[in-house]
């Protein structure tokens, strides 16, 4: 079983935590980590710095069609596509993960199309993809309500007989809600086949981790009954094989796993947000030190995986992919608004026909009127 230690510093995020990559990208020993690491050679190295330099030009993109006016809002992920881009590719095609908005990174491993980030963001859509076809819920707006709802699927896995399991991706924020707390009980006492992963980025909204809890996070898990392990963030290898044990454990049939990714949110919280309000540059500079992305280009130019011909390809992937969301973006009509009300129940429902009436007459209010 892995556990978190207890030693930590929690508005640094410098506590030693588990994890296989420095930041300067050399490799550490670690004697659980290691051991679910067997496979990375050079090209899933090359593959996982692609991801996350696609992921965080994918960001950019989106914080920049917001401020152009072309999407109503946008939650950043810049600085935690680590343990977004790891987590996900430690899973399987059946796994099926709970997201919150900020997951951008899920998403895009999961295979989303550069033209399904943007339709909830412009509020056309709750969703702008398929979640069958990715294989990722709807993203959750309610803080923490997703824990639940992967529970719920992860027990129906278990009546369905199979070995996939259910993701639950919350932020620490989250940790406060009673739906995340009731998830884990849930989880516990039924064994469902589900990991909890909490990206623990430092702040919920403007409210530091360490007002929130004065342990780690990952210590919680323990007290319900479920393995936990807190792990660097920025370290995509680390937040491979965390997530590897994490969904082994779970698989098996043992019950479910907690997983805390410290990292840190080097962005705004959305784009309505303004950090410097609340968080001051020595604490921004101390993470950028930190940079997931950086730190694995060093580990492949010491591995001899780097070459401008890699990088070129690299950059021409992130831009026909972001190309891609703002010609999307551009070209994209404005749905019905009645339709906000359709895909809401798979079944008739009297009181949602009641607010979708109730809402076609206040927008008949603003029709003009016919001249005489």
């Amino acid at each position: 079983m892995m556990y978190p230690r207890t030693d930590h510093d929690l508005t640094t995020g410098t506590d030693e935590l588990a994890g296989v990559l420095a930041t300067d990208g050399s490799r550490i020993p670690h004697p659980q980590l290691d051991a679910w690491l067997t496979d990375v050679d050079v090209p899933m190295l090359r593959m996982l710095h692609r991801d996350m330099t696609i992921v965080r030009r994918l960001d950019a993109e989106g914080i920049a069609l917001q401020r152009q006016g072309q999407l109503g809002l946008w939650a950043p992920c810049r600085g935690q596509e680590a343990a977004q881009v790891g987590t996900a590719h430690a899973l399987r095609t059946g796994d099926f993960p709970f997201t919150s908005y900020r997951e951008a990174g899920v998403l895009f491993v999961r295979g989303a199309r550069p033209d399904e980030f943007i339709p909830n963001w412009r509020g056309e859509a709750h969703s702008g993809y398929d979640p069958y076809r990715i294989g990722v819920a709807t993203p959750q707006i309610i803080i923490g309500a997703q824990t639940l709802h992967a529970v719920g699927y992860a027990m129906g896995i278990q009546r369905d007989g199979v070995d996939d399991i259910a993701v639950a991706y919350f932020g620490d924020g989250a940790t406060s809600q009673g739906d995340a707390n009731e998830a884990m009980v849930f989880a516990a006492s039924f064994e469902a086949p589900v990991v909890f992963v909490c990206t623990n980025n430092q702040w919920a909204i403007s409210e530091p981790v360490g007002v929130q809890s004065r342990f780690p996070l990952a210590d919680r898990a323990p007290g319900f009954g479920i393995p936990s392990l807190r792990f660097d963030g920025n370290d995509v290898l680390a937040s491979l094989a965390a997530m590897r044990w994490a969904a082994d454990h779970a698989r098996s049939g043992a019950g479910p796993a907690y997983l805390e990714a410290v990292t840190y949110r080097m962005g705004p919280h959305t784009t309505s947000d303004d950090p410097s309000r609340y968080r001051d540059a020595a604490e921004v500079e101390h993470w950028e030190a930190r940079d997931p992305i950086a730190r694995l280009e060093a580990l492949l130019r010491a591995e001899g995986g780097w070459d401008d011909e890699f990088a070129a390809d690299e950059k021409a992937a992130a831009d026909e992919f972001c190309a891609g969301m703002r010609a999307a973006c551009l070209a994209a009509a404005d749905r019905d608004p009645l339709s906000v009300f359709d895909h809401v129940y798979a079944e008739p429902h009297a009181g949602l026909d009641q607010e979708r009436a109730d809402y076609a007459g206040y927008l008949a209010g603003f029709a003009p009127e016919e001249e005489s």
